[in-house]
């Protein structure tokens, strides 16, 4: 190839590190930055419900699912431990019957807790609130 080409192009001059993506005025963690243990890695942004389950992480739950378009799973529960969870899916394990479940967000009605839910504290405003979920 020219080097020519290469020198006097209109994309020579660009960098090739990408400049940080910012959300409530604090940079994204990226590759250099993200911490090493992402399964405790709680991102600093709103009360998600995927970090509330990732703050819960090892517990029973029953998560409730609805499939309008299905005849034969219109509604659905399925119990075991979160395993993992994502903006888009929870990652549960049922030890009983040795079954791993990949369950899409977008199917959930509800979630039960066996046991008190943690919360992450940074997610709500300073008022009374607090002293309550504490």
């Amino acid at each position: 190839m020219n080097n020519n080409y290469l020198n006097n192009n209109k994309f020579s001059n660009l960098s090739t590190s990408n400049p940080p993506i910012y959300s409530n005025g604090f940079p994204t963690p990226n590759q250099t930055t993200a911490p090493t243990n992402m399964q405790e890695y709680v991102p600093n942004e709103q009360s998600y419900i995927e970090n509330i389950l990732r703050v819960n992480k090892g517990k029973k739950v029953s998560v409730y699912q609805s499939f309008g378009d299905s005849t034969e799973w219109k509604d659905r529960v399925f119990t075991g431990i979160i395993e993992q969870s994502g903006r888009d899916h929870i990652i549960l394990s049922d030890p009983t019957t040795g079954n791993w479940y990949l369950l899409l967000m977008i199917y959930v009605n509800f979630i039960i807790f066996d046991e008190e839910i943690n919360t992450v504290q940074q997610f709500y405003p300073s008022t009374s609130l607090n002293t309550q979920i504490s």
